[in-house]
């Protein structure tokens, strides 16, 4: 019997489909399956959608992926193969950010929405614990709410403990695959519970509530949440490992991007050369300064310089 799902945890050799009709079954490739191409070290990932055949024992092999929408990937350490892909099939990226306890700096912000957009997923920026911050600190939220917001990115400020914008971050998620990051610490899990109690995750990781007590460093997992879905790994931490083309990066900074075909050269970097309007805009406050240091920064590779915020 032939049935179609989409893949919600992979561990390597076996993969956990939730079938259309919301059964569970675990199912394998078959073995041609693996050689069809495939340039990637995982030919199957979380959030794809796959036909599978259902087997006498209750598990299924699958024989056909679906196309896929989207997908993030970072190097691998095989060097066989060009890419290891993370997850498939995103519908936005909500990455979780904290001034303080921990704080998030905004080079790794840039660095993920960056990413973000070379993968071709829509992001959001959500200020968690928004009730422990100070009158300052909250000024300088609502400033860098403003700069992203202008630049496309929509922003919401959250906090488990007064239930601000819990509400609105279901809304959000709701029949949606969100790909859900964020430093450790930030308060992902806690944000989880607050939307769906019933799913009781330990404050940690999401990925536990998948792979208690086994190593799953590169497994990625789908967890429901209500009628939408969430996929968490910890590998989305490191998008700093893809490599991106210097006319690339121009393009996954929306800010800089209207500017690319204004410059008296067409592919001028935006760095140095006379006639660019994107030093232009930069010298009438269009640009924030914090985010085109972090496009030189990413533009030449140097995470260790990755401009950070400060209180004013």
């Amino acid at each position: 019997m032939t049935e179609r799902g989409v893949i919600i945890q992979s561990t390597g050799s076996w993969y956990e489909v939730r079938t259309d009709h919301g059964e569970q079954v675990s199912c394998r490739l078959r073995g041609q399956f693996r050689i069809k191409g495939i340039k990637t070290t995982n030919p199957v990932v979380v959030g794809d959608h796959v036909v599978f055949e259902m087997e006498k024992d209750g598990t299924g092999y699958i024989t056909e992926l679906l196309p896929r929408k989207n997908y993030i990937d970072r190097k691998s350490t095989n060097l066989s193969k060009i890419s290891h892909i993370i997850a498939a099939n995103i519908d936005h990226a909500l990455l979780v950010v904290t001034l303080k306890e921990p704080r998030t700096s905004l080079g790794f912000i840039d660095r993920f929405l960056v990413a973000a957009e070379g993968f071709r997923i829509p992001s959001y920026l959500i200020f968690n614990k928004i009730d422990i911050y100070s009158t300052e600190e909250k000024k300088e939220i609502e400033r860098l709410r403003a700069i992203y917001e202008s630049i496309g990115y929509p922003t919401l400020c959250t906090s488990t403990v007064t239930g601000e914008g819990i509400p609105e971050l279901k809304k959000l998620m709701s029949g949606a695959v969100s790909l859900f990051s964020g430093h450790s610490g930030v308060g992902k899990s806690a944000l989880i519970n607050a939307i769906d109690p019933s799913l009781n995750l330990k404050t940690g990781s999401i990925s536990d509530y998948h792979n208690k007590g086994k190593h799953t460093t590169t497994f990625a997992s789908m967890v429901q949440v209500g009628d939408g879905f969430i996929i968490d790994t910890p590998g989305i931490k490191e998008f700093g490992l893809i490599q991106y083309k210097p006319e690339e990066i121009r393009d996954y900074f929306p800010e800089i991007r209207q500017y690319n075909n204004l410059c008296r050269f067409n592919n001028c970097s935006h760095t140095h050369e006379p006639g660019c309007r994107v030093q232009e805009a930069l010298e009438q406050g269009k640009i924030a300064t914090h985010r085109y240091e972090n496009y030189l920064n990413i533009l030449h590779d140097n995470d260790m310089n990755l401009a950070d915020w400060q209180l004013k």
